[in-house]
Order: C-alpha cells, then structure tokens, then sequence
C-alpha cells in the first residue's frame, strides 16, 4: 500500500500548486490534527501547537519570520520556502516605485482629484501648479542595490536596460547570484558608499540580528542629498525614527516602502503600500508550485531543497530502500550510521551528508530491506534528530 500524507494548510494557497499533490496519496485539508506537513504563507506558527506528526513546513514565500525555525531544526524538521518565486513580481513594483517618485505622481495624483470647479477652473489649475509635481528621468541616475540575490540581480538587470548605472553591495553574496548578476553592476565595498554614491537605493536583503535597522540614523547621514529610498524587504531593515528625521531635514527626498508604520503614515513624503510585493497571480502561483514540489520530494524520497535550516541534499533514488536522517552537526556521525548498518549486514548502495550551521543531513540507499530494529539503532545514536525508511514499496515500519 502505498504512502498516504496529511497536509495541514493553513491560508489561503494556490489551488495551481495544492493540486500538484496526488489525490490518491496525499489528502490536503484546513483540519489535520495529525498533519505529516503544514503549508502556511503568512500564519503566524509561533504561538501554535505543532503536533509531534510535522515532519516539514512549506512557507509559500520567501521570508520565515513567522515560523518557530528553531524549534522545528530541534525536531528535525526541516522549513522550506521559495526563494526567487516572486522575484519577477517584486522587481517590477521596485520599478514602479522608482518611477512614482521620480515622476512625484503621488502627490500628482493626489492634487488633481482635489481639484473642484468647471472646466476652465480645473485646466486654469493644472496649468498654474503643474511645475511643482515636475520629475526626474531615470537614464544616467544611479540606483544602489544593497542585497544582490534573485530579487536585487533582477532590479538591477532591469535598471541597467532603462539606462542606469547600478552601485551593487551584497558581502553575503552566492556563487549563484554572482553568476546571474549582469556585468555593469560596479561593486561597492559598504553600504556607506552606496548611500552617498546614489540617487535611489533599493533594498533585498532578509530580515536578521545583522540587517535589524540596517539602514539608520548613522549611515543616512552620509547620503547623498535628494537620495530616495525604497524598502520591499522587510519592516524591521530600515529606522523608521531616522528615516522621518531625514525627511523632514531634507536629507531623502523620499521613502517607498511596502512596510507602512504608524510613524510615517501621512507624511507628504512617504509613499506606503499595502505589503504587494509578491501580491501578483503570477507571484502566488510559482511561490505555490515551487514549495509544494519541495515537499513531496522530501516526504516521498528524503530530498531536500530550499530549507532555511538544513542543507539542500539531493540524491537520485537508485535503490528502493532509502534511510534519511536529520542530525545535529557532530563529529562521527556518518561513521556511527555506516557501522550501524555493516553490523545488520546492509550494504550502502549510495550515501550523501551535508551539513549547514548546527545541523546536518544524511541519504543513504541500501541494497536490502532495512529491519525496524536498525532504525531503531540509528535513532538512538547520540546527535540524531529524526529519522525516516522510505522504501519504495510502501509505508515505512
């Protein structure tokens, strides 16, 4: 028989990526109290009962500030979530945002639907004020880009095609992102020098201890006068405090953000939005696609991709009896398994470990049906934090 999985969801998810779980082994509900995984965009699990059956979390987004991390690396469970999926629909209100401050069309906009009176009136209007609102055209300004991922390579590969010089600064930088990153893009060596060296400044980077209030008081100073600052990362990179002094002593121009707060809420200089950077069809769908995918692979074959807390681990199947184990980063480890198994007399077809920070993660493919007391065995080794059989055949003992 084969495997059957519980799925506990609870937002709102798109239906494109639920029915990518089989009907026939997986069953997909708001109301599992024995869930083999949950799958959440913005519920808030910190204050949640997580039933001791939750082998995995799928967040269908990218950030995790919603999610116990640690408490579910304790278990061995890893959290996945999908990087990149919305990348296409935040670099294009990232260029929206530019052009709206630019262009002044916010208060543009707010001028002309105050206007009252007939035809003559309003045009008369229009005409007498219309220079206030004039803008900026972005060819020739220079955006900085502090945080230079799938999100921040886009954003700049967008910037660099409307005629823009690009200031990059991203010292946590991939060997990925730095491949995908286009050429033009001129490196900067702190963020200092890419506040002073900027007309706009665009932020991707995640929310952190090192990024909390990355951009401050401190380091506004040294902007360069008339800066405009965008923020479509996270609330807590940017001081609010700082960012209303530098307004209001004209140090930025402006400051767009998809984190309004109370604080900057109506100032005349500050455009808010509604947290709509991954608010797009397009956005929902991949970001569904992408960490439902990621789950079935780790619940039917152990394989793990774009979990925060444990290593990508990927291993084709090329034996029906899998063992996959989450484990705390200590020496001996893959020794103690390997001689776990030899004593039972199974011999490792296959074996792939990886570590990440604290935590660590094993594949091994054996030849033989593995009995229930080698499991056992291996769960019992000191440093072990969840073990699982995943044969082909059916559900594991």
């Amino acid at each position: 028989m084969a495997e059957r999985y519980e799925i506990l969801v609870l937002n709102q998810i798109s239906q494109v990526g639920l029915k990518r779980f089989p009907a026939e082994t997986y069953a997909v509900t708001q109301e599992a109290t024995n869930p083999d995984a949950i799958l959440v965009r913005s519920a808030d699990l910190h204050a949640m009962a997580i039933a001791g059956s939750v082998k995995a979390v799928g967040r269908a987004g990218a950030g995790t500030n919603n999610i116990p991390v640690p408490a579910f690396s304790t278990r061995g469970a890893p959290v996945f979530n999908a990087p990149g999926a919305n990348a296409n629909a935040v670099k294009e209100l990232v260029l929206a945002a530019m052009l709206l401050a630019a262009r002044n069309l916010v208060p543009a906009i707010q001028f002309v639907g105050g206007l009252k009176g007939d035809d003559a009136t309003v045009s008369r209007r229009i005409e007498d004020e219309k220079a206030r609102f004039a803008g900026v055209e972005l060819p020739g300004h220079t955006l900085g880009v502090i945080g230079l991922g799938k999100i921040g390579s886009l954003v700049a590969d967008a910037a660099i095609r409307l005629g823009m010089n690009v200031l990059g600064y991203d010292p946590e930088i991939t060997v990925d992102a730095a491949w995908s990153l286009p050429s033009q893009v001129k490196k900067a060596h702190a963020i200092d020098d890419v506040l002073k060296g900027s007309h706009f400044v665009t932020l991707h980077v995640p929310l952190l201890a090192a990024t909390r209030g990355l951009i401050n008081g401190r380091n506004l100073a040294q902007a360069r006068a008339g800066l405009i600052l965008l923020n479509f990362s996270r609330e807590g990179i940017v001081d609010d405090t700082a960012v209303l002094e530098a307004l209001n002593a004209h140090r930025l121009k402006a400051y767009v953000t998809d984190f309004p707060t109370a604080l900057l809420a109506g100032h005349p200089a500050v455009v808010g939005l509604p947290h709509l950077g991954a608010s797009t069809r397009e956005a929902e769908d991949n970001c569904a696609v992408m960490v439902v995918d990621q789950l079935r692979e780790y619940l039917e074959h152990g394989n793990i991709t774009n979990a925060v807390n444990f290593p990508d681990v990927v291993m084709l199947r090329e034996s029906p009896y899998r063992v996959a184990i989450a484990n705390a980063n200590v020496p001996n480890m893959v020794g103690q398994i390997s001689t776990a198994m030899a004593h039972a007399g199974l011999n490792i077809h296959n074996m792939q470990n990886r570590s990440k920070g604290e935590m660590a993660y094993t594949l091994v493919d054996v030849d033989s049906r593995v009995p229930p007391d080698v499991i056992e065995t291996i769960r019992r080794i000191d440093g072990v934090l969840a073990i699982r059989y995943l044969p082909l055949e059916g559900r594991a003992p």
